[in-house]
C-alpha cells in the first residue's frame, strides 16, 4: 500500500481524515495529534504514531490536550 490508498483501504478519505479521527479517538484536539505525526512521518501513521499515542496517553502526556466536554 502507498500514498492515499493506504488510507482509503483503512476505511478513510486521506490522512487528514485518519488524524482527525485519531484525535476523536483519543479526546484531544487534532493539534497534538499532527505534531506527533508530523515528527513520525505519514510511513508511521498505521504503528509507530498509534504506539507513541498509547504511550503519551499512559503517561499522562495527552492530558492538557483533551478536548473540554460543555
Amino acid at each position: 500500500m502507498d500514498g492515499e490508498n493506504r488510507y482509503l483501504n483503512h476505511g478513510y478519505k486521506d490522512r487528514d481524515d485518519y488524524l482527525n479521527n485519531l484525535a476523536d479517538d483519543y479526546g484531544v484536539d487534532s493539534v497534538a495529534i499532527n505534531a506527533i505525526a508530523e515528527m513520525l512521518g505519514p510511513d508511521e501513521d498505521f504503528d509507530g504514531l498509534v504506539s507513541e499515542l498509547d504511550d503519551f496517553d499512559s503517561f499522562g502526556l495527552l492530558d492538557d490536550f483533551r478536548k473540554k466536554v460543555v
